[in-house]
């Protein structure tokens, strides 16, 4: 046998190897999402979240008043910026029945991206195919709390996560950097966190190195303006549904449901249950400013540093802590979480999917229409209502911890801390 047919068998075998671990998970994922299918079916799901986005569209397309409109038993209004209901037009093309089975198939698709992105931002799997691990996560992760609840209701929440992350795992120097954290923050303004994360590390960066410009300010800048076009679209468009979000409806915090409800995993939730009241007040906006201002730190912190999974991570664990309203499907975001985990402690990765899916949250007295049993609670009850803000704020000081490791270790290693940001890896 010559050497050329030698490196050949090699490389065949190696390719075996390769695509056997990927079958068996593309396998396993695909029973694993048809259960998935089959134990939503059974529990009847509404899809509710989905009929709204319809509406929406519909009133567009129809030149209605996107935000007087009520749709559903539950009289649910509009809540998103204009940009997301021309948008949701798209979702008018087919029927309803269809319309539904395409989302929960776009969903799917995007939890396994969403898995293999994550992945990415943490610089893994070392030893599997990249595919087999995200199609292994996808599996696993389908069954989480966030992830049941965002297709039971057919929520945008899936998107929006691989938007950003697609966005914050592009290469460096890509010209498309910027484009995706703006299309999301055009959908939804939360992501527009990540855009001040990029520009407050970019500025730091230039003090350092006594700069004018960089890679992050630039990013900042990119998102920023795509952002800002998609508000100017809109207003083109839809001029009063536009003037009307933004001088109005984006200050209506309770717009989108009570404040106290089981659901909201926000600060401003658990602040509410805690102190028996619908309105916290002050006492959730100093609160919130203090963690918006300490998770912040963090992620810039790791941005700066060259740890930009922990800044990610960070910037998104932060938005959802202090946004007024942070429904636990919005909590999709802990796949990458728990992804990142994973690097440091399997223990706390571990601790950390099992309460997203536990469900817990939902073992107490929640939403009883007037009668709000969220207002009621004993101290067990607000405990068990706040599992995933506690898991969010744990996670902030494990990546605080991380990121000063790192800074040391670069130290120790060069005299100076290490500003090179590193594209995938923590």
């Amino acid at each position: 046998m010559t050497a050329t047919q030698r490196l050949a068998d090699a490389t065949a075998e190696r390719d075996r190897r390769l695509r056997r671990p990927t079958v068996v998970a593309a396998a396993v994922c695909l029973v694993s999402f048809a259960a998935f299918c089959l134990a939503q079916r059974a529990a009847h799901v509404s899809m509710i979240d989905l009929t709204v986005y319809r509406a929406e569209g519909w009133t567009v397309r129809q030149g209605g008043d996107l935000y007087a409109m009520r749709v559903t038993h539950a009289q649910l209004p509009n809540t998103y910026p204009p940009f997301a209901a021309l948008l949701f037009t798209a979702l008018t093309v087919l029927p309803a029945g269809a319309t539904r089975i395409a989302v929960t198939a776009l969903n799917l698709g995007l939890l396994v991206a969403l898995g293999s992105l994550s992945l990415r931002l943490a610089g893994l799997p070392r030893r599997l195919p990249p595919a087999a691990a995200a199609l292994a996560v996808a599996a696993v992760a389908v069954w989480s709390e966030p992830v049941w609840t965002t297709l039971r209701y057919g929520q945008i929440n899936l998107l929006l996560a691989v938007l950003v992350l697609w966005d914050l795992t592009l290469r460096k120097g890509s010209r498309a950097a910027g484009v995706g954290i703006g299309i999301a923050a055009g959908i939804k303004l939360t992501p527009a966190l990540f855009v001040v994360l990029l520009a407050a590390g970019g500025l730091v960066l230039a003090w350092r190195r006594r700069e004018r410009w960089n890679e992050h300010l630039r990013h900042a800048c990119v998102a920023a303006g795509v952002l800002a076009a998609t508000a100017g679209l809109s207003a083109v468009v839809l001029p009063h549904d536009s003037r009307r979000f933004w001088t109005g409806v984006i200050f209506s915090a309770d717009r989108a449901g009570h404040g106290e409800d089981t659901a909201n995993q926000s600060l401003r939730g658990m602040l509410a249950r805690a102190l028996h009241t619908g309105d916290p007040g002050t006492w959730w906006l100093v609160t919130a400013g203090l963690v918006a201002c300490a998770g912040l730190a963090v992620a810039v912190a790791a941005l700066v540093s060259g740890a930009r999974a922990w800044a990610v991570v960070s910037c998104a664990v932060t938005a959802l802590l202090v946004s007024p309203v942070s429904w636990s499907h919005h909590w999709v975001w802990a796949v990458p979480l728990v992804v990142l985990l994973s690097r440091v402690s399997r223990t706390a990765a571990v601790a950390a999917g099992l309460v997203f899916c536990s469900y817990g949250l939902w073992l107490i007295p929640h939403g009883d229409g007037v009668a709000r049993p969220e207002l009621h609670q004993s101290a067990g009850q607000m405990a068990l209502s706040a599992v995933y803000p506690a898991v969010g704020a744990a996670f902030l000081c494990v990546a605080a911890v991380a990121v000063r490791r790192q800074r040391a270790r670069s130290r120790g290693a060069s005299g100076t801390p290490s500003l090179t940001p590193a594209p995938h890896a923590p």
